[in-house]
């Protein structure tokens, strides 16, 4: 794993002004602006979409939206025969649609991994899958590496995983951060590793701000919203908290960290309200699906019905 993840440990100690001895996460913690306040964080997210939904309701965006999607089934009834159907839907729909962006990924539970990759014949989609003890995250820490090194050995380039949010809200960041980047280990510097917050389970802006610094710092590549399994899902006050993190840490230490938004986006509308607030806090640069993602089942066709303006039901 590369050095900078450790970027922030020195031997010095720290004390509050309590005299109590600060961990080296709470000494991270420290350099970063934690006095948010949830209502402002809710207003701020309602002017940025209000203004943005309209501003950026355009064909071109609307296309990019689609490039940023990954094409998700992470169903208890999926088999072999579901995942293929949807991996063929995908390549079908690349072969019918030359001139149009292709998706950003294919995301599935890692037992179908090796079944998309045997039949993904589209140009630059990714295999994304969901490691570690999918949803909850409570399962032993070498079962999630080892359940990621499966994966990408059946050809997974991505790997979604949860951040062991109980450990988090306990305040152990040890036990977060070696859980965490034991993964990104396993997946090393040339696979994408998005590591999930589940936001709607962090109760408060702060607290949304200090797990994606967790992730972060224990080597994430992108920080995604929710795994779509609880309620609430995305929300736009935890992506502009988490989009304002990620340009606080770009700033403080040169990485530049994606954003992924999953759990509950449906419509057209809510992907431009998303756009919007990635356009408005982190700009031009993270509008690419190198930095940007939407996570969805159902978006791809509400998307192209609204591209084409007619109802499409091809993915």
């Amino acid at each position: 794993m590369e050095e900078n993840h450790h970027h922030h440990e020195d031997h010095c100690t720290h004390h509050d002004h309590h005299g109590h001895h600060l961990s080296k996460y709470e000494q991270m913690f420290e350099q970063y602006d934690l006095h948010l306040h949830d209502e402002e964080v809710q207003a701020q997210a309602r002017i940025i979409v209000s203004n943005g939904q309209k501003e950026h309701d355009q064909q071109d965006v609307r296309k990019f939206l689609f490039s940023t999607l990954e094409l998700t089934s992470l169903k208890v009834t999926d088999s072999e025969d579901t995942i293929l159907q949807l991996t063929e839907k995908v390549n079908r729909f690349s072969d019918s649609n030359p001139d149009f962006p292709h998706l950003a990924a294919i995301c599935v539970y890692p037992r179908f991994v090796s079944v998309v990759s045997n039949a993904l014949e589209a140009d630059g989609v990714e295999l994304s899958t969901v490691c570690g003890g999918f949803p909850s995250s409570q399962t032993f820490p070498e079962l999630k590496t080892i359940e990621t090194a499966l994966a990408l050995k059946d050809g997974a380039t991505e790997i979604d995983t949860v951040m062991p949010v109980g450990y988090f809200l306990a305040g152990d960041y040890e036990q977060v951060f070696d859980e965490v980047s034991e993964i990104k280990a396993t997946c090393g510097e040339e696979i994408t590793l998005k590591v999930i917050l589940e936001a709607g389970a962090l109760q408060s802006a702060v607290n949304i701000k200090k797990a994606a610094l967790m992730a972060m710092y224990s080597g994430a590549d992108f920080i995604k919203t929710s795994t779509g399994k609880i309620e609430p899902g995305a929300r736009p006050d935890a992506v502009l908290t988490m989009c304002q993190t990620i340009k606080e840490y770009y700033e403080k230490t040169g990485r530049k960290i994606g954003i992924k938004i999953a759990g509950g986006v449906k419509t057209t509308e809510q992907a431009l309200s998303y756009y919007s607030i990635v356009h408005e806090i982190l700009g031009e640069e993270w509008l690419t699906p190198k930095w940007f993602r939407i996570g969805a089942s159902d978006l791809a066709n509400a998307l192209l019905s609204d591209i084409t303006g007619e109802k499409v039901n091809v993915l």
